[in-house]
């Protein structure tokens, strides 16, 4: 057991370091360090769903002021961008460790998130979906590279993905299965074309919901974009052969605008942001306009290394119960 635990954690750090490294090179990224914590009335916190909570201290020698631990480094990344005088075409990559308290424990869901953060200075003239889908086939092409050497590496590991990654609006399948619901949307063309990069998640749909949620903050999710549906961001999603399920890879897209920014407040119901010091910055056309998103590093090596738990992959708190379960199963958590 001993010996199989070790032999997983190589192929991990095989897995990570391939990918990385052809990440950088592919998008024209440069490795930066990140924080775990930021301050907690900067407003540059991702607040996800917006009902999450996070966890939060004190700080002792700033008086009591409070802390959290971060849950991505959407924003962040963006204030890095403008403090490098990163120039256009160019990016930043960064790993980003999280505790996500409320996340639900499943099979590939875990309090502990680990992801490759990255983000990219563009030009106004790039704000559109052609980029987007241009900066979405570079990224797919690294998963499906990073799968290929795996599977010479690992001779027992089979090539599963397709040579192209499919585009689909959220709208566009809210329309063609109406009487399904977006997890059941997502199963029906992952499973029939292999991968796909789900675009527009975050506004409300003609049915009056929403695919998922997205924060107003970082995405641009309410921009009317050249196929005549709304959106210029999107995940890439994968079907998982040994669970049989649909598979989320990354979450990624162009940011907001000052002007943008703004629309999706008022849509949230969230304009008293306007004043934390983030979004003063983009509001007053401070920050660089730029594309960026995230990466999960567990899923990938989850993925890669055909494992049927994401416990497998990464170590974090899991219930004793699941735990006992698994192990009758043959399943060992690190």
């Amino acid at each position: 057991m001993k010996i199989e635990a070790l032999k997983t954690e190589e192929s991990i750090s095989y897995v990570k370091k391939i990918f990385a490294k052809e990440l950088l090179k592919t998008m024209e990224l440069i490795q930066i360090s990140s924080p775990i914590m930021v301050l907690d009335d900067s407003g540059i916190n991702d607040n996800l769903n917006g009902v999450e909570r996070t966890v939060t201290f004190s700080v002792k020698f700033l008086k009591g002021e409070k802390a959290v631990i971060v849950n991505s480094l959407a924003k962040w990344k963006r204030l890095r961008l403008k403090q490098f005088e990163v120039e256009i075409g160019k990016g930043i990559l960064t790993d980003m460790r999280a505790i996500r308290p409320d996340e639900d424990y499943s099979s590939i869901h875990s309090i502990y998130v680990d992801q490759w953060d990255w983000e990219k200075r563009i030009d106004k003239s790039q704000r559109n979906l052609k980029y987007l889908k241009e900066e979405v086939r570079k990224i797919y092409q690294v998963i499906r590279k990073t799968e290929q050497k795996v599977a010479v590496q690992y001779s027992e590991i089979q090539s599963y993905l397709p040579e192209k990654i499919t585009f689909f609006h959220t709208e566009e399948l809210c329309r063609k299965f109406s009487l399904f619901t977006p997890k059941e949307r997502e199963r029906i063309v992952c499973e029939k074309y292999g991968a796909v990069f789900l675009i527009g998640i975050g506004k409300k749909l003609s049915d009056g919901q929403e695919h998922d949620g997205r924060a107003p903050d970082y995405d641009d999710w309410s921009t009317k974009n050249e196929d005549g549906y709304y959106g210029l961001n999107g995940d890439i999603l994968i079907w998982n052969p040994v669970i049989k399920s649909v598979f989320e890879l990354s979450s990624m897209g162009i940011r907001v605008d000052a002007e943008t920014l703004i629309k999706q407040l008022k849509i949230r119901e969230v304009e008293e942001r306007k004043k934390l010091p983030f979004h003063k910055l983009l509001l007053n056309d401070e920050l660089p306009l730029s594309i960026g998103g995230g990466i999960g590093q567990s899923r990938i090596c989850m993925y890669m290394l055909r494992k049927m738990h994401i416990g497998q992959v990464q170590v974090s708190l899991w219930p004793e119960p699941m735990v006992s379960e698994l192990s009758e199963m043959g399943i060992s958590l690190l």
